[in-house]
Order: C-alpha cells, then sequence, then structure tokens
C-alpha cells in the first residue's frame, strides 16, 4: 500500500488504485479503533491519560474494514449521514414544547407532563460518551426552553446516531485488533 498526503480530484481524470490510503482512511481507522469496546477496556487507564495506543492493523483486510466502519461512525457522528435522516422516534403530541422535568418510561422520554419522543431505545438513552449521556444531557440544556421544529428534528437525530454508535461499536469489536 502506498500513502498519499493528498486525495485524489474524484472529478478529474486522476486514476485511483486500491493500494493508495489517505490522511482521511487513517484518521478513519484510528476512530474505529478508539470506538472498540474491547480495545477501550483494555486500554483505559491510558484513555484516561490521553495516551491511548494505537495498534497497527494486522493486515490490509483489517485495516479497510476499520476504514469502513470508523467512516460510517465518523460522518453519523457528524450527523452528515442519510442514516441520521431516517428517524426511528417520534413526536405525537402537540403542546407547548417547553422542556420541564425528564423521565425515560417504556420507550418514551417525556419532556414535560404530557409531550415526549415516542419509540427511543434506552440504549440510546443511556449511551456514554465520556462522562456524558448525550440524550439526556441534549435535553436538560435546554431546561424551561422551548423546542422548535428544528430542534426536535435534531433531537431525532441524535437518537438515530446514538442507535447507530452502539450497533457499529458492535461491529468494530468483531474484528481482531492486534493488542
Amino acid at each position: 500500500m502506498y500513502f498519499y498526503p493528498e486525495e485524489p480530484d474524484y472529478n478529474s481524470n486522476d486514476t485511483v488504485e486500491t493500494n493508495q490510503f489517505y490522511p482521511k482512511d487513517i484518521l478513519d481507522y484510528i476512530y474505529a479503533v478508539l470506538h472498540s469496546p474491547t480495545y477501550r477496556e483494555t486500554y483505559k487507564e491510558f484513555l484516561k491519560i490521553d495516551f491511548p495506543r494505537v495498534p497497527y492493523p494486522n493486515d490490509q483486510d483489517t485495516f479497510w474494514q476499520l476504514v469502513n466502519l470508523g467512516g460510517e461512525l465518523r460522518h453519523i457522528h457528524l450527523l452528515e449521514s442519510p442514516k441520521v435522516e431516517k428517524y426511528i422516534t417520534q413526536y405525537p403530541i402537540a403542546g407547548d414544547n417547553v422542556v420541564g422535568k425528564l423521565k425515560y418510561e417504556n420507550g418514551k422520554v417525556f419532556i414535560n407532563e404530557t409531550q415526549y419522543f415516542d419509540n427511543v431505545p434506552q440504549v440510546a438513552w443511556e449511551f456514554y460518551i465520556g462522562g456524558y449521556q448525550p440524550a439526556q444531557k441534549w435535553l436538560k440544556d435546554r431546561k424551561d426552553r422551548t423546542l422548535g421544529f428544528e430542534d426536535i428534528l435534531h433531537y431525532q437525530k441524535i437518537i438515530v446516531a446514538l442507535t447507530e454508535t452502539d450497533r457499529l461499536m458492535k461491529e468494530i469489536d468483531k474484528i481482531e485488533i492486534e493488542r
């Protein structure tokens, strides 16, 4: 494989060989490795002090599998993936949309006494990134504020992103990462 510091212009007549890789590929590889639950458990002390060890890939196939999963994860986290537009939740009750006391019950995230997001997977509600639970924190940060239409759509994207992150982390963990 050959490393190229700049990606080709895919709109030009440049040919792209399968044995080429670029900075974005390295980023996606590292992103995937850092999202492996097994890797995180093995190196949790190093991750706490900001000196994670990133292992070399076992072979090209492993590298490209992790690049693909890491790239998918990166696009989901940036909310750029078309997958985040495929909402899995509903917001069925009209009202003032003011965020009050939050409650999770039977797949429903109540933002006040009557309004809720429905079909929120428990894994998304309880998912941790670092020391935060994004599905909870995003709403808590908006306490006593009115959610607009775009806010409601954004929260639904967050739920999809968290659910997909959990799924992809499990896929990444199936791949043997050199330790």
